[in-house]
């Protein structure tokens, strides 16, 4: 049985565990690194992998201590050298991934493709296990240029409401348009989600909700009225069932 264990989700830092009994995928770490251990119950061997987007701190801070945990780290070119550590990095754990492409992390199989991003080489997964099945990660992006089929559980970015920034934000353009150019509106999120199949979707989760310009309540309840969908905004220490089947 696959869960998806939320360990942080916003700009304080994002780290998401996809683990069964006898195997994790690390998605992201950007928490401190004694909150990633912690969610293993410190059987830090059992993580196979950690797959990061971007090079941001909030979801790379903690990739020096990851890498140094015994953990292989998986990401672009581009991540690995803009992260704070940069260059200095030098371990036999970096596995350097294209942003378009196919690698295997333990028993997942990981799929990379671009997403848009104020960033050197930013990337999304799409994740496949027995216990799971097809597994989206988007997170951090304007926009997707791709559409998805056969998915079985959805992690989707969404930052922030037009109206909600327009009201904060509108005397300081340069913050809200840093924003707009960088993250998915939660307009943007429901474009996306009903331009694909959702058919044999499980699982929605909303991630990465901006602390001031969301509404997580009004959020859930927008994307599942118009999905059908189970919907969840992602808080750090939730646990979801996220397996293939509902049953």
């Amino acid at each position: 049985m696959m869960k998806l264990k939320v360990i942080g989700s916003g700009s304080k830092g994002n780290a998401y565990l996809l683990e069964n009994e006898q195997e994790a995928l690390l998605i992201e770490c950007g928490v401190n690194i004694k909150e990633i251990k912690k969610a293993v119950d410190f059987n830090v061997s059992k993580i196979s992998g950690c797959i990061v987007t971007h090079e941001h701190g909030d979801h790379a801070k903690s990739i020096t201590e990851v890498l140094g945990s015994g953990i292989n780290v998986y990401a672009t070119k581009g991540t690995f050298e803009n992260t704070k550590a940069g260059l200095t990095m030098k371990s036999s754990r970096q596995i350097v991934i294209p942003q378009k492409g196919e690698f295997q992390v333990g028993n997942f199989k990981v799929m990379s493709f671009p997403t848009i991003h104020d960033v050197a080489e930013p990337c999304g997964f799409l994740i496949y296990h027995k216990d799971c099945g097809v597994t989206l990660f988007l997170t951090d992006t304007v926009y997707s240029n791709f559409r998805f089929s056969g998915l079985n559980n959805i992690i989707i970015e969404a930052n922030y409401d037009n109206e909600i920034i327009n009201e904060k934000l509108g005397d300081k353009k340069f913050l809200r348009d840093r924003i707009y150019q960088s993250h998915m509106s939660l307009d943007t999120c429901l474009e996306f989600l009903n331009a694909n199949d959702l058919s044999a979707v499980n699982n929605i989760v909303l991630i990465h909700l901006s602390d001031s310009n969301s509404h997580e309540i009004n959020f859930a309840k927008k994307v599942s009225a118009i999905t059908g969908k189970t919907v969840t905004t992602a808080d750090g220490g939730m646990t979801i069932n996220f397996n293939k089947t509902p049953f």
